[in-house]
């Protein structure tokens, strides 16, 4: 019997899907919006130790193009947030994000932005850098990049970010206790609390459905292909696009 072709954005996704919940990146956990659908993703995200994020469960949404890895996706926090670098609709400020253009205004060198060797795994380790180093030379919220920058600057003495981000945690309590998430508070529980719990049956039928004949024994081959010193200069120059950010589309 013939088999439909699938589209290389389903093979990819389900084969980074699949080497995430084997191998998670530490503070990280991932599932499915729906079983059904490899395109929307949904993450959650714990608060580093030794960090103004520490003991925060941050839930956040991924959502692929048809053209996936060519394109980038999008990556918008659910759980509101005060950060440079995010938008007030949730959207995340960050070059890697950003299309492969060609855009001198932006500020941004094309070795920035997106390109196809880039992965979930990549994005995952540049968001939870930026949420400690953010860039405040193009913020997407300019009140956030002025209060942070107050706040480094005074070495701490200046209180105002560090507690707006302390409520904030505090507000994701909630949310935990009722997903059931213990949050890991200690390094030793950060780096053995992202392992996902083993998936139902039906999330087995997803993976059977799609390990077709005609996939490639290559799932291992850009996966390890992780950006080194991911930092704060990954985030982009969004300045210019605070305007409509909160016009996108969900």
């Amino acid at each position: 019997m013939a088999h439909q072709q699938m589209p290389s954005s389903q093979k990819a996704l389900m084969l980074e899907l699949k080497s995430l919940q084997e191998e998670p990146v530490e503070g990280f956990r991932i599932t499915l919006v729906e079983e059904s659908d490899l395109y929307n993703w949904e993450v959650a995200i714990f608060g580093p130790p030794n960090t103004l994020y520490e003991g925060g469960y941050f839930k956040a949404h991924i959502k692929f193009p048809i053209d996936y890895p060519y394109s980038p996706p999008t990556f918008r926090f659910l759980t509101k947030m005060w950060h440079p670098n995010i938008y007030e609709n949730g959207d995340v400020c960050i070059s890697i994000l950003h299309p492969p253009v060609d855009d001198p205004q932006s500020g941004e060198l094309p070795s920035e932005r997106w390109n196809p060797t880039q992965n979930v795994r990549t994005i995952l380790l540049s968001v939870i850098s930026l949420l400690n180093e953010p860039n405040t030379f193009s913020p997407a919220n300019v009140d956030a990049s002025v209060m942070f920058r107050k706040w480094r600057d005074s070495k701490g003495k200046d209180k105002e970010y560090a507690e707006i981000i302390r409520k904030q945690v505090m507000s994701t309590k909630a949310d935990a206790e009722r997903d059931g998430v213990k949050v890991p508070t200690t390094l030793a529980e950060y780096c053995i609390q992202t392992k996902v719990p083993s998936h139902d049956s039906s999330s087995d039928l997803l993976y059977d459905d799609l390990y077709d004949d005609d996939i490639e024994e290559d799932d291992d081959d850009d996966d390890e292909a992780e950006a080194v010193g991911i930092g704060s200069e990954m985030a982009g120059d969004c300045f210019g696009d605070e305007d409509d950010s909160g016009n996108e589309e969900s």
